[in-house]
């Protein structure tokens, strides 16, 4: 089996505080893995190490058979990220963001792709406007596409159905649901039942340990539930 990601012992602290705890998984090429916790407990800080946004203090990992901290720069050619900042540059237009970064991917036919995920989005007719008058939906969709203009194997998503009206939610459940083959996605969540049903396998964490991490095929949702209120002690978020 190829895997996707294959973390062992990560570890991050901040002074004298842990944010992770050794945290240890394999996730196979074309799985979706949903990452859940309550607040504080280091999914974000997970998801930043494993994106190459921050460094681990302890532990190894390899992402797409690339050394996390020797091979950073080949990682970031290969993933995409979606998080609540849409890093998307207020002054452009929508059109201008996602020809910035087709370029800096050296992306092939750079406005065609652009056109193609434009249309994606449902942001075709908007192409033109400068994104400082987006709304938070409207972003979040446009950074969606700066996500998957290069056509990365891996995308990270940082409670991407944050702030989302639900057109803007339906949007983003059809764009994954089309960019699932071939690609393997990794999901912050609060929502446990959303990320649960997206997910083909699942990780919660608390206080920086990892507490479950099972293929969903394994896993009763109902029972999972009550593990999940059990040890995280904050009921089902």
């Amino acid at each position: 089996m190829e895997y996707a990601i294959e973390a062992r012992k990560l570890s991050k602290s901040f002074g004298g505080r842990k944010a992770l705890s050794e945290v240890s998984f394999s996730l196979p090429e074309g799985a979706f893995l949903s990452v859940f916790g309550h607040n504080g407990a280091g999914k974000t800080t997970l998801l930043r190490i494993l994106a190459t946004l921050a460094r681990p203090t302890g532990g190894s990992a390899k992402i797409l058979g690339y050394d996390l901290k020797e091979e950073a720069e080949n990682i970031r050619s290969h993933i995409g990220l979606i998080s609540h900042a849409p890093m998307l540059y207020p002054d452009l237009t929508a059109e201008e963001n996602l020809l910035l970064y087709a370029n800096l991917y050296g992306v092939e036919n750079p406005e065609a792709r652009v056109k193609e995920l434009l249309k994606a989005v449902e942001l075709k007719t908007r192409r033109m406007d400068t994104v400082r008058g987006f709304s938070r939906g409207m972003k979040q969709r446009l950074s969606i596409a700066r996500a998957l203009i290069h056509n990365p194997e891996l995308v990270f998503l940082d409670e991407p159905y944050s702030g989302l009206d639900p057109h803007a939610v339906e949007i983003f459940d059809g764009l994954i649901q089309n960019a699932r083959e071939g690609r393997t996605f990794v999901m912050v969540s609060h929502d446990l039942a959303k990320g649960f049903a997206l997910c083909t396998h699942a990780l919660v964490l608390s206080r920086g340990n990892v507490v479950v991490f099972e293929e969903k095929d394994k896993l009763d949702f109902e029972a999972f539930q009550a593990t999940y209120s059990k040890t995280v002690g904050l009921g089902v978020l």
